[in-house]
């Protein structure tokens, strides 16, 4: 309340936004925003002395019926959490739809912020410690990436392949053609390069490439599998 009492002040003496704005350090913007707001509250300087700021606080900022009407025009956070699971919806495109029927809701960053408070209310959280060099957490990302020619234009899908450790979670990422064996075996090779070693445990998710059979203990693993977690000193375990 402090800075708009200065612009109301500032403002009554002649000086432009202009020069309020690189008095006082705030942008033009909300500085016009403050006179506006004062104007439509017939607001003047000087102020009342016996006005508090939290009275100045109310005359500029009343609960209006736009107010209203958006807390009234919540969203249904139970579909939007739904919707989240289908493959390419994102809580942008959410949003968006949550507007188009409510154009006076929330704007973009608070609506992320709701849900993002109302998805953490449904279950706890397990969280997992990992000693430094125990897991290498491997898999395919679950949407393909376009990769274009530069040459002739043409747009192939690629496999993006991503590793990472368990502890500090830094990770090694790169696309391959495909999920075949051959492609995942020369992942991992470049993986362990990047990171400059080999864990005591790779964890894959069980894809078709590498794993034969699944089990949760002991995933039975294809023969080319195996002879790579032998030459590298390492063991593979499923998904924990």
């Amino acid at each position: 309340m402090r800075k708009i009492r200065d612009v109301l002040r500032l403002s009554a003496e002649g000086l432009s936004t202009r020069q309020m704005a690189s008095s006082l350090a705030i942008g033009r913007t909300t500085l016009q925003g403050y006179l506006d707001r004062a104007h439509e509250a017939g607001l003047s300087w000087p102020l009342p002395a016996e006005m508090s700021d939290s009275e100045l606080e109310r005359h500029l900022y009343p609960r209006t019926a736009r107010e209203a009407a958006r807390r009234a025009s919540q969203p249904d956070w139970s579909y939007v959490h739904l919707q989240l699971r289908r493959k390419g919806v994102t809580l942008s495109l959410l949003w968006e739809e949550y507007r188009a029927a409510h154009p006076d809701g929330y704007g973009y960053s608070r609506f992320c912020d709701l849900y993002s408070c109302w998805e953490g209310k449904l279950s706890p959280v397990m969280r997992q410690r990992h000693p430094a060099g125990e897991r290498l957490f491997v898999d395919y990302a679950g949407a393909t990436i376009d990769v274009i020619d530069p040459e002739t234009g043409e747009v192939r899908a690629a496999q993006l392949f991503v590793a990472t450790l368990g502890a500090s979670n830094f990770t090694f990422a790169e696309a391959t053609w495909t999920q075949t064996l051959p492609d995942w075996i020369s992942s991992h090779v470049r993986a362990f390069s990047f990171f400059g070693g080999v864990t005591a445990q790779v964890v894959p998710d069980n894809l078709r490439a590498g794993v034969n059979k699944a089990r949760f203990y002991d995933p039975e693993l294809n023969r080319t599998c195996a002879d790579l977690a032998a030459h590298y000193d390492t063991a593979v375990r499923q998904w924990a």
